[in-house]
């Protein structure tokens, strides 16, 4: 196969724990060939979409050690037809670079993206789960999404629960995310301010139920195709609330338990009506607080937790479709010939 990984620089990757290098050198070992580009690398001539791309020059030996294998990497430079991909991972840092899927909407009828262009359109922020309904919303905190600061204050102080948590609609890694507590709703209307700004480049913010037990940290599950495939539980740092591994946070080994794998098949086949094939469940308690869509992370650390290998589901779940479509057009093309030769047999 030929795979295509839309990232960040080659060079910002954290060889001991990225994610991405992960199914990076899964594929390199299988043998496809593996490029990668930047978003800022796409381009368009002749009204096709091409890329910018480093190649992993075939013949180079690839070492069974993941950091060992990114020192070594050899590359070559080349602008490569996005078409020509049979699978293109989008592996970019949030936030969502909406351009970037604009460029590739000429090719996502041929080519297998991962995730889906439109999935990501939906799903790349924070309303995605609020707005979730049916099965989903057993397992959602009460959230509340808003730029109005008078009926943010009333949902504060007729809440019953003592302690909300307010975060940007746009926020990732943790940052931006504050606990408020009642007695201390004086400071409130001030935060506001702050965080949603003014006139047109105001912002929206989130207000949602303090989940009992968070200070003993959330789990990140990833989903394949709607079904769990490992989890991790990440424990804040002394004296901090978010247990984000990017605030201090550190992970240690979780099993799904029977809750969580109810809200895993609740949520499971929207994601795969979406598009959205690879993904993070965020979990307090026995809530969904967010889907990340865009680069999940945590392969590396559940591996080790585990003494398994995730990336190789992953790359054995994108074989498949390849093969699938493959052998289909190979049956279309076979039916097509039957059809064109007939005349020939009479």
């Amino acid at each position: 196969m030929h795979i295509c990984f839309l990232m960040y620089p080659w060079e910002q990757v954290c060889a001991e724990t990225d994610t991405t290098l992960r199914l990076v050198h899964e594929c390199a070992s299988r043998g496809h060939t593996v490029a990668i580009t930047t978003t800022s690398g796409l381009t368009i001539r002749d009204s096709n979409v091409f890329g910018f791309c480093q190649v992993l020059k075939k013949g180079q030996k690839i070492s069974e050690k993941v950091p060992t294998f990114y020192r070594q990497a050899e590359f070559q430079k080349a602008r490569l037809p996005m078409a020509g991909f049979d699978v293109i991972f989008m592996r970019a840092n949030p936030p969502l670079d909406n351009l970037a899927l604009n460029f590739l909407d000429s090719i996502k009828d041929d080519t297998l993206i991962i995730n889906d262009l439109e999935g990501l359109r939906i799903a790349n922020n924070k309303l995605y789960t609020a707005s979730m309904g049916g099965a989903a919303s057993e397992f959602l905190p009460s959230t509340h999404v808003s730029k109005n600061r008078d009926y943010l204050q009333r949902v504060l102080e007729e809440s019953p629960c003592e302690k909300m948590i307010l975060k940007p609609l746009n926020g990732f890694g943790g940052h931006g995310v504050i606990v408020i507590e009642k007695n201390a709703r004086q400071n409130f209307r001030s935060l506001l301010d702050f965080y949603i700004g003014e006139g047109e480049q105001s912002n929206y913010v989130i207000l949602q139920d303090y989940i009992e037990g968070a200070e003993e940290g959330d789990k990140r599950i990833l989903m394949l195709n709607g079904e769990p495939i490992g989890a991790m539980r990440c424990v804040p740092a002394s004296g901090e609330f978010r247990s984000n591994v990017h605030a201090g946070g550190s992970v240690v080994k979780h099993v799904i338990s029977k809750e969580e794998r109810r809200l895993c098949a609740a949520i499971g086949p929207k994601l795969v009506r979406d598009g959205l094939y690879f993904t993070g469940l965020d979990v307090i308690g026995n809530k969904l607080v967010e889907v990340n869509v865009l680069s999940p992370g945590g392969i590396t650390r559940i591996n080790k937790l585990n003494r398994v290998r995730l990336q190789r589901q992953v790359i054995d779940f994108v074989e498949n479709i390849v093969n699938s479509k493959d052998l289909l057009q190979q049956r279309k093309s076979a039916f097509r010939s039957a059809v064109q030769n007939a005349h020939i047999e009479h």
